[in-house]
């Protein structure tokens, strides 16, 4: 949404129930920048990064918001014997449009049975927000979050049993299914050679039992920093423009914020930190690689890794998210090639210190653009504005 490391914007945890927490006015998402520029904007499902007054998705540019303001998980409350509402409210689903005050949408109590069936009426929303753009002639940015695949497992009647390899599967068949009605949507309506979809898991697998995903080759869950919580799919398509291939190249999420800015015309904003970097030459098959080497790997405000092309500098450990972390007394260097689960340092096997060179330089670089923009704090009230030096 901003292009920023999360640590810099005090979005780096969750902004659990009943607290304040979640951007603060001062941030430019992207709703804000391409609202601005005329873009009709939408945000169709979980927001988390802020949910109150102020906060929310209307407040940062998009024209309208439907959807949770925090997690799904939360529709398991009322099937936990031990709950009770007059202590902790029930959670509900939320609609506002700019302009307005967000609040709860009628008879929309997230339930069990709302979170298993509510993608459908996603999919009629993104529908009627894609339809109108287009009758009026204006492009449109529709930030459009699935319910999968986020705990509780559970799919819709149609789709239960149907991969035989139960329910998570079974979501994935339906996740699948959803994105290609997303795509004949926009075939509909001939606009499928003129927009940019992006799909992208935003971390890795559940550790939950019951609603626990698989990483593949890799190891970890999210909200920790093993290879399995922090690398997701992404794929990317603009025909005639994005050339079709594959690549393990690495991205991180906040390229996309002036990469997909600057597609759409827009200036990236100059007065702030983008720890972003524009993609376009890559995407588009003007280079092989692409023009980030490495990045910086947090859980919360710490950091735990350094990666550098196919290396990764652990300073800190943590497979999954019930772990401890465990603080390494030495960085541990690990080659994510031969070694993907992280099992063992290399640094006696062929002298791979060096590596440690260009990974201090980004922890320098790091620490140094703390000095220049301090970061904002978790809870900050929301018209804070982060000092500069």
């Amino acid at each position: 949404m901003t292009g920023r490391y999360p640590v810099r914007s005090g979005t780096h945890t969750v902004a659990l129930g009943g607290e304040e927490g979640g951007l603060v006015a001062w941030e430019r998402t992207m709703g804000d920048v391409l609202s601005e520029e005329g873009y009709a904007t939408a945000c169709i499902g979980k927001w988390h990064i802020g949910a109150e007054k102020g906060r929310w998705p209307t407040d940062h540019g998009f024209d309208e918001f439907y959807g949770p303001p925090r997690s799904y998980d939360e529709c398991m409350w009322e099937r936990d014997p031990w709950y009770d509402e007059k202590i902790v409210p029930p959670a509900y689903i939320y609609e506002g449009t700019k302009g307005q005050d967000v609040k709860p949408a009628k008879g929309k109590k997230l339930t069990w049975e709302l979170k298993s069936n509510i993608d459908l009426e996603y999919l009629e929303r993104a529908d009627t927000f894609m339809t109108k753009a287009v009758r009026i002639g204006h492009p449109f940015y529709l930030y459009y979050n699935p319910t999968l695949m986020h705990l509780p497992m559970e799919p819709r009647k149609e789709f239960k049993g149907m991969s035989k390899n139960g329910n998570y599967a079974d979501c994935l068949l339906q996740l699948d299914h959803d994105f290609g009605v997303l795509l004949d949507m926009l075939k509909k309506l001939k606009i499928e050679n003129n927009t940019i979809v992006v799909l992208a898991g935003d971390n890795g697998p559940e550790e939950m039992l019951l609603h626990r995903g698989d990483s593949g080759q890799f190891e970890g869950s999210y909200f920790a920093s093993g290879e399995g919580g922090i690398r997701t799919p992404f794929i990317i398509r603009w025909p005639g423009k994005i050339i079709p291939g594959k690549s393990n190249e690495m991205l991180h999420i906040t390229d996309m914020y002036p990469t997909l800015l600057h597609w759409a015309g827009a200036e990236v904003p100059k007065d702030r930190i983008i720890d972003g970097i524009d993609q376009r030459s890559f995407f588009e098959g003007k280079q092989e690689k692409t023009n980030r080497e490495g990045l910086i790997v947090f859980v919360g405000q710490d950091v735990h890794a350094v990666k550098w092309r196919n290396f990764k500098l652990k300073i800190r450990e943590q497979r999954t998210f019930f772990d401890p972390v465990l603080k390494l007394g030495f960085p541990k260097l690990v080659n994510l090639v031969t070694d993907p689960k992280e099992k063992e340092p290399v640094n006696h096997e062929h002298l791979s210190s060096w590596v440690i060179g260009p990974c201090a330089k980004m922890i320098k670089e790091y620490m140094e653009s703390l000095k220049k923009e301090e970061p904002i704090p978790m809870g900050s009230p929301i018209g804070y504005v982060p000092k500069k030096n």
